[in-house]
Order: C-alpha cells, then sequence, then structure tokens
C-alpha cells in the first residue's frame, strides 16, 4: 500500500492523490531456516517405524549397550531391527532401517537428533529451545535446522547424559549445570522449572583444528602487527585481559596468545568448564566443581586460585573472571606473577575495568574504591577488546594499554584500534587496524628483552589516513 502524503504541519492531506495498487509480495520468513535430510532430524518417521523402535528398546539391555562399542552396537541394532520388523510385521525399507539404527546408536552413545550437527566444522554453535526447536549457528549467523527430539524426557535424558560424564548432575533441585563434551565442547544446560518452555541445551562447540594467531589473521580478526604487539606483550609477561561480549571469540584469542609463553614456563590454568588448549608441556589444569546434591564439596574458583598460588604458578590463567576471585587474581598479578592473563564479559576496556571493580567489590567490599582501582591500576598492563560484528565476524577493535591513575580515576591508552572503512550498508563490515603511534609504558621491559627494537618498528609505523 502506497504511503499517505503528509502536509506541512504532518497531517495528512484531505484529498491524496491516487496511485496504482501495489502489486502482491509474499512476506519473507522471519527467520531462515536450515533444512537438514531426514535421517539427520528423523523428521517424518512413520508410525511402522515407532513400532520398531519400541519393540527393540524393549527387547535390548539398555546397560550393556551403553558400554559397547558404536560400529558393533550399529551392526547389533540392525540385526535387532530387522528382527523385530519381522515379529511385529512392519514393513521397513533398507533406507528406513539404517535410518532408524542410526538414531538407536545416537540416542545410547551420542546425542540424540543433534548428534550428526556434531560432525558438521561450518557449525560453531547449537542451541536447542525446547523439543522442537534446534537453532545453530554458522558464519557467525543464527539459522534455526528442522531438527526435533521426540519428546522433553529424550532432550532432558541427552542433557543427563551429558552432564553425568562430567560427575554432575542437572534436575529440578540443581536445574541449572555447566558442562563439556568429551571433546571439549562447552555445555549449558537449564531445565524446568527455571526453562519455561522446555529443557535449554546450549553447545559451544570445540574446534577440531586449532586456531592459530596466523588463521586470525587470515580471518580478518586482527593485523599482523596488532598480532605482533600481543605477541610481544605475552613474551615480556604483560598482564592481559581479554574483554568481549558473548560469543565474542575470547576464549579463542586468549588461547592463540597462549601460544607465545614460552615452553620452559610453568602454567596453571583455571577454568568452570575447561576449555583452553595449551600447548606447553609444563600446564597444570584445574577445574571448579559444584555442589554435590547435600550442598557440599563444592570448590570455587577463588580456591582453586588460592591454591594455584602454592603450587609454584609463573603464569596463572583463567578462562574467566566473574567474581570474587576477581581480587585473588589482581594479588597474584601483583605479587610475583606476572603474564597472566584472564577474559571479562564487557563491551569496552573502560567497562571492563569498571566490571573489574565490582567483582573486586565481591570478594573485599571494606576496601576504599579508590584503593581498588589502584590496584587495578598496578596489576593490568593491557586490554585487548574483542567483538563480534553484524556481518557476523569477529574481530580486534580495541588494544588499550592501562597507564596509571589520575586522581580517583583508571587512565588508558589505545595502542591499536580498528577503524570502519565503510558506510554500514553493506553486508560485509570493511575496515582495517591501525597504530596510534603511542610509545607503550612496556617498553622498559621488552628492551630488557631484546624485543624493543621490534616494538618500535610495529608502534612507529604512521597513522594511516582515513
Amino acid at each position: 500500500m502506497s504511503a499517505i502524503p503528509f502536509g506541512r504541519r504532518g497531517q495528512p492531506n484531505e484529498t491524496p492523490p491516487a496511485a496504482p495498487p501495489a502489486p502482491a509480495v509474499a512476506a519473507p520468513p522471519p527467520v531462515p531456516f536450515l533444512r537438514f535430510d531426514a535421517e539427520a532430524g528423523g523428521r517424518g518417521r512413520s508410525g511402522a517405524a515407532e513400532q520398531v523402535r519400541a519393540e527393540v528398546l524393549r527387547r535390548i539391555d539398555h546397560a550393556q549397550a551403553a558400554s559397547t562399542p558404536r560400529e558393533m552396537l550399529r551392526a547389533q541394532l540392525e540385526a535387532a531391527i530387522d528382527a523385530a520388523a519381522t515379529d511385529v510385521r512392519a514393513q521397513l525399507n533398507a533406507r528406513d532401517q539404517a535410518i532408524l539404527a542410526s538414531e538407536l546408536v545416537d540416542d545410547m552413545l551420542g546425542l540424540g537428533p543433534i548428534e550428526p550437527l556434531l560432525a558438521r566444522a561450518d557449525i560453531t554453535e547449537i542451541m536447542v529451545n525446547g523439543p522442537n526447536q534446534v537453532w545453530v549457528e554458522i558464519n557467525g549467523r543464527l539459522l534455526r535446522t528442522d531438527i526435533t527430539f521426540r519428546d522433553e524426557a529424550q532432550l532432558q535424558n541427552v542433557c543427563r547424559r551429558i552432564v553425568g560424564a562430567v560427575g554432575r548432575r542437572v534436575d529440578e533441585s540443581s536445574p541449572i549445570c555447566d558442562a563439556r563434551l568429551a571433546d571439549g565442547s562447552r555445555v549449558s544446560v537449564v531445565v524446568p522449572p527455571l526453562a519455561l518452555d522446555g529443557t535449554t541445551l546450549t553447545i559451544r562447540k570445540f574446534a577440531k583444528e586449532r586456531l592459530t594467531v596466523d588463521k586470525l589473521i587470515g580471518l580478518g580478526a586482527l593485523s599482523r602487527e596488532c598480532a605482533q604487539l600481543l605477541s610481544i606483550a605475552t613474551r615480556v609477561r604483560c598482564n592481559i585481559l581479554v574483554s568481549g561480549g558473548t560469543g565474542s571469540g575470547k576464549t579463542t584469542l586468549l588461547n592463540c596468545l597462549t601460544g607465545n609463553i614460552d615452553h620452559g614456563e610453568r602454567i596453571i590454568t583455571i577454568e568452570d568448564s575447561a576449555e583452553l588448549q595449551l600447548q606447553q608441556p609444563h600446564v597444570v589444569r584445574l577445574e571448579t566443581r559444584p555442589p554435590s546434591i547435600e550442598g557440599t564439596g563444592e570448590v570455587t574458583m577463588r580456591t582453586l586460585l588460592k591454591a594455584s598460588l602454592r603450587m609454584r604458578p609463573e603464569r596463572i590463567i583463567i578462562g574467566e573472571v566473574r567474581g570474587p576471585e576477581a581480587i585473588d587474581l589482581l594479588q597474584a598479578m601483583n605479587t610475583g606473577h606476572p603474564g597472566s592473563m584472564s577474559t571479562v564479559h564487557a563491551n569496552s576496556p573502560r567497562e571492563a575495568l569498571s566490571r573489574l571493580e565490582t567483582m573486586v567489590a565481591m570478594g573485599a567490599s571494606n576496601l576504599p574504591a579508590r584503593m581498588v582501582r589502584e590496584q587495578i591500576a598496578m596489576a593490568l598492563d593491557l586490554i585487548v577488546q574483542i567483538e563480534r560484528l553484524r556481518d557476523g565476524s569477529r574481530k580486534v577493535v580495541q588494544v588499550s594499554e592501562v597507564v596509571g591513575m589520575e586522581g580517583d580515576v583508571v587512565t588508558l591508552q589505545d595502542l591499536m584500534t580498528f577503524e570502519f572503512d565503510d558506510d554500514g550498508s553493506g553486508d560485509a563490515i570493511a575496515g582495517s587496524h591501525r597504530g596510534t603511534g603511542i610509545r607503550p609504558r612496556f617498553w622498559e621491559r621488552a628492551r630488557i628483552w631484546g624485543l624493543h627494537a621490534q616494538l618500535a618498528d610495529i608502534t612507529s609505523v604512521a597513522r594511516a589516513p582515513s
């Protein structure tokens, strides 16, 4: 329908001119859908297949099946399906029997209907919103699939199998749980009554091929000069905080930065769910533990961090700082453990400082605000801000150095920034990483390590004209 012309005062004219009717155009779907083969989703399963499934499940020993190798179990199930189809007089062709065997194997040993999604390299995240909605992330964009679970019970069984494998539990009395798959993929589960529309399962897939700094450069996440700056900062043992939003690539970037740590150093990692993939030979990995059903036995991040200080660490790497352990991390950075790293959820370096101050207050509420800021200013050297942009790409948008204090304010100076070169109208975001030409405060430290000449080449690059 054509727009109504408005007069000078914003009121519709009394006699709008006639306009030809607009041609009928089909409305686009509200969200793009990603279709999978019926073998992956199991959609449209016949009544005969359901009848055979029920008969097979009645006959098999589930405990024994769970400990049977995958290929052997599949062969046994194929034979059982053939026999059950004959006994219940159900007609299933060879393809239907193969699909049913795959689904049963996935139900018993894998993650049910979403098992095929884990094998796809292009999928980085799987999001299940109840039994009837499965979404995936591909190239930074969310797409809905046609995969469904049979019912809420099947979805909850899959979730219990996941969390049970790492000694955790999820049920009505403990409805939130973080866990990991055998390959390292991060898992988050929320069950009813907290999840109103059915159990939610979110899987951040573990990359089969480890990302390196060179690969991030190839993807445009950061420039070679920016990577060299961060490499030098890591090697001279600067304390680095990687800041960004959910799904922005904080852990991936942290993983890449750890590749610059010398192989002779003793490193201790502390995480809620182990994700980091350090390549050094001397790494101690620690993981938190939730309380038992009786409410005992909990091991927090703060407990592990305090314990790590008695383990002769040279570097401490915390997967994500999110609570009162922030004060212990700052004290570790300030008392002989330089080169420590962590990530934090924040939208800018300045906001990262504010969040850190809030978390310190959670663990040491009696400290004056100025003293907390002084601790932060003395402990941190660099804040690296990474973002997921509207085109789905992930980029380092700011490398800021903590300079010190001016009055009661922690001061920052930018060493590298990402500048947008487009007007925002295109699908892909164009821009480049540019240095500010400021000499970093860790210059003297780089000189001691013999890296000041390389640092000079990076920081003296003239700022490109906009």
